[in-house]
C-alpha cells in the first residue's frame, strides 16, 4: 500500500513544481470538406504550462459565391491538453473551445457562437520550429447553413 501511495506523492510533487510558461505562435493553411474542399487560412496564439494551454485563434474560409459555398470566419478560445514530454520528437494535443463566427454566403448573413472539439501534433523540425498538424470539428448555433464543419490544417509553429 506505501509505494502506490508513494508514487502518487512523488508524480504530484513533480507537477506541482513551478515551471516557466511557454507561448508559441502557429500559422497555418488547411482544408475544410464542408460542403465542399476549399482552403483555409489562419494563425492561433497560445500560452501553457506543462499539460494545460490555451489558445486564441482566428481561421478564414474563403467565400465562392459562384459554385454557391459560405465564407467562414471563427475566432475561438481553446483549452489544450498536451503530453508533458515528447513522444519520438511529438507533442501531442486535444482541444475543446468555444468560438464565434460569421456564416456569409452573397447577402446572407450569420453570426452567432459555436464550439470546437480536436487533437493534433506539434512535430519538432528544429530549436523552436515545429510542424503543426490539427484536426477540428466546430459545431455552430444559430442558423448556419451548414451546423457541423470540419478542419484539418498544417501550420508552421514556433515556441518562445
Amino acid at each position: 500500500m506505501r509505494r502506490p501511495l508513494a508514487i502518487a506523492a512523488f508524480t504530484l510533487a513533480v507537477l506541482a513544481l513551478p515551471r516557466p510558461a511557454a507561448a508559441d505562435i502557429t500559422a497555418f493553411v488547411g482544408i475544410t470538406p464542408t460542403p465542399e474542399n476549399r482552403l483555409l487560412r489562419g494563425a492561433a496564439f497560445g500560452l501553457g504550462l506543462l499539460v494545460v494551454a490555451f489558445e486564441l485563434e482566428y481561421a478564414n474560409t474563403i467565400e465562392d459565391s459562384l459554385e454557391g459555398l459560405p465564407g467562414l470566419q471563427t475566432g475561438s478560445g481553446n483549452l489544450l491538453v498536451q503530453t508533458p514530454v515528447k513522444v519520438s520528437g511529438m507533442q501531442f494535443y486535444g482541444t475543446v473551445g468555444g468560438s464565434v463566427y460569421r456564416e456569409r454566403l452573397l447577402t446572407r448573413q450569420e453570426t452567432h457562437y459555436g464550439t470546437n472539439l480536436g487533437g493534433g501534433a506539434k512535430i519538432g523540425l528544429a530549436g523552436p520550429l515545429k510542424l503543426r498538424l490539427d484536426y477540428r470539428i466546430f459545431r455552430l448555433q444559430g442558423e448556419p447553413l451548414h451546423k457541423t464543419y470540419q478542419r484539418f490544417y498544417a501550420g508552421a509553429n514556433i515556441s518562445f
